[in-house]
């Protein structure tokens, strides 16, 4: 179990502002500083990318790449505390910056989520403190390895160790020439073979945990992906059962205190036949299947962010609307025949409780995302209603 430091004094709100800082300019970095912002903090985002979306909207922007020494000793210099915004910043960069400032979470959490091999070495151990199993894997690191692959694994789904996400860098096997195959097209980089399961359906749980242990936690999230990127999140009662959601809750809080956790994490389950979970992977930050909390929360898991990385209290978040959340890829702003257009904002808008948030990335291309859309509502019913008419209206594929 890692240690983190229990004795920082809250970076309060207060004049002139302190500054909080972040590691990465995409659409999460730009809903912290907006979250940091709200409780009048400065904010100063490192990213390389001069038009980056959290950039154009904190008060100050380091363009350098994530190792670059100069870049980070100006960000640890201008910020009390420091956050990322995505698992694979260089896990050294946290480790430089964590020499002189505070930084959630640790790099050494960091460094387990950035590589499948550990993350899923973590899961076990958790599942052996009484949490979740990951599906039965292997290890390829080698030749001998894929020659030891258990029989029992294949068909499975290959993935690379690291820097996969949204469906990149995985391939689907069902005999051993195929495995060798889809190694050899995956660089013979290391990998996890994964048994492909039948699947139920899919569900996540976003925790906050503060350097005192204290833990708050969002409700589960049913989620649809397509092409290994989510695409449905509902989160209201009875979208998973009583069972599946204490079991997946509980099993998120022992992940986080086994890592010594500080900040915000969310992780991922299967849900096989019988109400039986699988953990699938964990992200430490906040998640995509957690934008609806910006709408349908009295605290969104920005808010957490925030409140987790500067030592302010951490109170449990309430849920006030029962919430449909769809994501918005670079396919929409294309038609059939592939020209370009603008997605019919207005008639999407017209519907009850519907929030379009979009990213301000400059340029649409198909599977990127360019923002996501919620809809609240006082009943699940009506929320997933408006939800579906939103996208049979875009194109999106019913739910």
């Amino acid at each position: 179990m890692m240690t983190a430091p229990t004795s920082m004094a809250p970076i309060l709100p207060d004049l002139p502002p302190p500054t909080l800082g972040v590691l990465g300019g995409g659409q999460l970095g730009r809903m912290f500083v907006h979250a940091a912002q709200a409780l009048g903090y400065e904010t100063v985002v490192l990213d390389p990318d001069p038009d980056s979306p959290a950039g154009r909207v904190a008060h100050a922007q380091i363009r350098a790449d994530y190792r670059d020494g100069a870049a980070l000793h100006e960000l640890a210099a201008r910020a009390q505390a420091i956050t990322t915004e995505f698992e694979n910043v260089p896990a050294a960069s946290l480790a430089e910056l964590a020499r002189t400032c505070v930084v959630a979470p640790a790099a050494e959490a960091i460094e387990i989520a950035q590589d499948r091999i550990r993350e899923k070495a973590h899961f076990v151990r958790c599942a052996t403190a009484g949490g979740i199993d990951p599906a039965p894997y292997s290890a390829i690191e080698s030749e001998a390895d894929l020659r030891q692959v258990p029989d029992a694994l294949l068909p499975g789904i290959l993935k690379t160790a690291r820097l996969g996400y949204d469906g990149k860098g995985q391939v689907q096997a069902a005999t051993r020439a195929e495995l060798a195959a889809a190694w050899q097209r995956l660089q013979c980089a290391p990998c996890v073979l994964e048994q492909r399961l039948p699947l139920a359906a899919e569900c996540s749980v976003i925790v906050a945990r503060g350097r005192d242990g204290q833990i708050v936690s969002l409700p589960v999230q049913r989620n649809l992906h397509r092409n290994g990127i989510l695409a449905v999140t509902e989160v209201y009662e009875g979208n998973v059962s009583a069972s599946v959601a204490r079991q997946a809750h509980d099993a998120t809080v022992l992940i986080a205190n086994e890592l010594g956790y500080v900040g915000v994490l969310c992780v991922e389950f299967f849900v096989l036949a019988g109400e039986r979970l699988i953990v699938n992977e964990m992200a430490p930050r906040p998640h995509n299947s957690g934008h609806y909390t910006v709408d349908a929360c009295d605290l969104s898991q920005f808010d957490l962010q925030v409140r987790t990385l500067a030592g302010l209290p951490l109170v449990q978040p309430r849920q006030h609307s029962a919430a449909v959340m769809l994501n918005l890829l670079g396919d929409l702003w294309f038609d059939a025949s592939g020209a370009a257009r603008t997605p019919p904002w207005a008639r999407v808008l017209q519907l009850p409780g519907a929030h379009l948030h979009l990213y301000g990335k400059r340029q649409a291309r198909p599977g990127r995302k360019m923002g996501h859309l919620t809809f609240t509502a006082s009943d699940a019913q009506t929320a997933r209603q408006q939800a579906l008419a939103a996208a049979q209206t875009l194109g999106i594929a019913p739910f």
